[in-house]
């Protein structure tokens, strides 16, 4: 395999896994042509590297700004906007999971404190009850760990998780 196929191999799975992490297949496709190359490229140069709508680049890159996962670069003498990926895979899962659970589990929190906020008056009303608030309690578990990975730095995320200190 060469370098080519390899790196259009790469599109390909990290487009796929996309949606796994709450992103689109297109976020994901321009994330993974940004990573696998090293010089800062232009709008244009996307679309043309993975055959994409002017209107949906221009989008995705938008998409990809708001979480991080890409920035603007200016060139000396171009007044083209240019684009670069963060490379540092640490980062990149750590702005994932800030998204996510900005995006996901705190309104899911809060959807589920109101809709747990009614009065029981039969045991089926308190069941139901206490099956929010697990879910409530277990989603704010998550949270909290999320956080928690959020502030450690990667190597002492790695001697936490193997019980070093």
């Amino acid at each position: 395999m060469n370098y080519k196929e390899a790196q259009d191999e790469f599109i390909q799975l990290w487009g796929s896994l996309g949606s796994n992490w709450g992103i689109s297949k297109a976020m994901a496709q321009i994330h993974a042509y940004l990573l696998s190359i090293e010089n800062p490229v232009s709008t244009d140069e996307i679309m043309e590297a993975l055959t994409m709508s002017r209107s949906n680049a221009n989008l995705t890159l938008r998409a990809l700004l708001d979480w991080g996962l890409v920035y603007k670069k200016s060139l000396a003498g171009d007044r083209k906007e240019y684009f670069v990926a963060e490379k540092d895979i640490w980062q990149v899962a750590i702005k994932i999971m800030r998204e996510r659970r900005r995006r996901e589990i705190e309104p899911l929190i809060q959807n589920l404190k109101q809709l747990g906020a009614f009065e029981t008056t039969n045991f089926e009303e308190k069941n139901f009850k206490n099956v929010l608030q697990n879910i409530i309690d277990n989603a704010e578990r998550l949270d909290g760990m999320a956080k928690m990975v959020e502030q450690f730095d990667r190597m002492n995320f790695l001697k936490w998780l193997s019980g070093q200190k």
